[in-house]
Formats: structure tokens, C-alpha cells, sequence
């Protein structure tokens, strides 16, 4: 027994726009998800190592190293070129970004003359210790982050994100 499955031609012509509506839809919304999820499933580039440089350049003073990576941000890709603050602490590594904790401004070592074992910030007098703890009075009201470093084969390799000290 077969069933009379009669579509009227109103039914038939709201099936075929919703259809089309439908696929146009998609065809709009699905290249603006994969634009904004795409670089999030992508690897990150900051779980790469970048060779800054060599540990028998580095002393117990503070010294500004370029560091220069390509950044991926899914859509294009960037070259970017930091500065790094890099010393030894007895037999360990430091790496400190230079960006102030207290509204982004750049630090410098030593630029102080009341202060000149101190990272300064002349914008509004923040300082940081050479440990890059913020020196308690002074604006800055957090650490200045470090770089997660390794060391391998005399050189020294950094993250491209620093992090806050904890």
C-alpha cells in the first residue's frame, strides 16, 4: 500500500527558501567561526624556543638582548622583535620583560641616578629590584614577569610569553 504524499505548491516553495536561506546562511557564519577558532586549534607559537643568546655573554649586571620570532596570528604572520633583560642569579638565568607592571611603560636598568642598582621607569618613577620584585612606595603594584628560559648548548632559549612571578 502506498501512501499519497502529496506537497502542496505552498509547502514545496517554503522547504526550497528555508533550504536556500539555510545554506546561504552557513555559507555567511561558517568562514567568520573558523576565522575566530581556527588560530585557537592551531598550534601555539609560544610553546616554541627562541635562541637569544650565549650564557658566557651574560654577567651578574642586567643586559638588553633582542629577541626576534615569527608570530602566527592565524591570519597572518608577524615578525615581531622584543628586548629582554637577561642576567645570572648565581648559576641560574634571569630573563625579564621590560614592560612595566604598572600601565606598560618601558623599564631600563640602571637609567637612575639615585637608584642605579634598579630597573627605573621614567614615566612615573616605578622601580624593580634586580630580581624584578617592585620596589614597595613606587607605582608598580606586581613583579616584572619573566620568561620561561632553558639553557642548551651554552645558549639560552626563551619562551615568547613572559609570566608573572608568583
Amino acid at each position: 500500500m502506498e501512501k499519497d504524499h502529496n506537497v502542496s505548491r505552498r509547502q514545496f516553495l517554503t522547504y526550497a527558501l528555508l533550504g536556500t536561506g539555510g545554506f546561504m546562511a552557513a555559507g555567511v557564519i561558517m568562514p567568520m567561526v573558523r576565522f575566530g577558532v581556527d588560530p585557537i586549534l592551531q598550534a601555539d607559537a609560544e610553546d616554541d624556543m627562541v635562541d637569544v643568546a650565549a650564557v658566557d655573554d651574560l654577567t651578574d649586571v642586567p643586559q638588553a638582548f633582542d629577541m626576534e620570532y615569527e608570530q602566527d596570528h592565524g591570519w597572518h604572520v608577524e615578525q615581531v622583535t622584543e628586548t629582554v633583560w637577561i642576567h645570572m642569579e648565581g648559576d641560574e638565568v634571569v630573563a625579564l620583560s621590560p614592560t612595566c607592571t604598572h600601565l606598560g611603560c618601558t623599564v631600563n636598568w640602571g637609567t637612575d641616578p639615585d637608584n642605579p642598582e634598579q630597573f627605573f621607569c621614567p614615566c612615573h618613577f616605578g622601580r624593580f629590584e634586580r630580581d624584578g620584585t617592585n620596589v614597595q612606595g613606587t607605582p608598580p603594584t606586581e613583579p616584572l614577569h619573566r620568561y620561561e628560559h632553558e639553557v642548551r648548548d651554552g645558549r639560552v632559549f626563551l619562551g615568547t610569553n613572559p609570566s608573572p612571578q608568583i
